[in-house]
């Protein structure tokens, strides 16, 4: 699904939830500036998706058409296909790249990180048979999937044979901290981009 589908699933679905809400509050929740969130409604009223109504006179109200219900779930159907399909290839690869690991004769990892990726991670360890020893974040996180999380000066007290960064946004950031804990490179296992 492509960056547009996505907005335009997001839009719909918020004018569904909150016809009543402002072009503000959209373009906050779609990281966008408050013209071009009007341009992105100008063009989902175009296509027939939306019905802009003015009741009272200063306040406006979307409404989803039919034919902006039927697109909602065309888009739905769409996002859900490639979010499996994403899932997916994200445990293939981080299985290809545990297997490569445990090649090497890595047995006990640390995850860095508290995200979905490293939810993924902890699944995969556990069908590799590999020992977690622990995931650690430098965020306000106490707690993640019923282990606690500590702060990465935590690594100098643990044994371990590689750290998991399961952060694909922040790799470089972790990388630093790793750098910071005197953490050797090739103790650092980093996911590559899918290709």
């Amino acid at each position: 699904m492509n960056l547009k589908g996505q907005r335009d699933l997001l839009l719909l679905t918020e004018l569904e939830r909150d016809g009543a809400i402002t072009q503000r509050s959209l373009a906050t929740k779609l990281g966008v500036a408050l013209g071009l969130t009007n341009l992105y409604l100008k063009r989902l009223a175009k296509k027939g998706c939306i019905k802009v109504t003015a009741i009272p006179p200063h306040r406006v109200r979307y409404l989803l058409t039919p034919q902006g219900f039927a697109e909602k779930s065309r888009l739905t159907h769409l996002y859900m296909q490639y979010s499996l399909t994403h899932y997916r290839d994200m445990r293939a690869h981080l299985r290809d790249t545990l297997s490569r690991a445990a090649g090497d004769g890595v047995k006990r990892v640390v995850i860095y990180g508290t995200g979905e990726l490293a939810e993924l991670a902890y699944l995969s360890l556990r069908e590799m048979e590999m020992t977690l020893i622990g995931f650690v974040d430098d965020g306000q996180r106490d707690s993640f999937l019923s282990y606690p999380v500590r702060q990465t000066k935590a690594l100098a007290e643990w044994e371990f044979d590689a750290v998991l960064l399961a952060e694909l946004e922040r790799t470089a950031r972790q990388r630093e901290q790793l750098e910071r804990q005197q953490i050797p490179d090739g103790k650092i296992l980093a996911l590559g981009p899918l290709v």
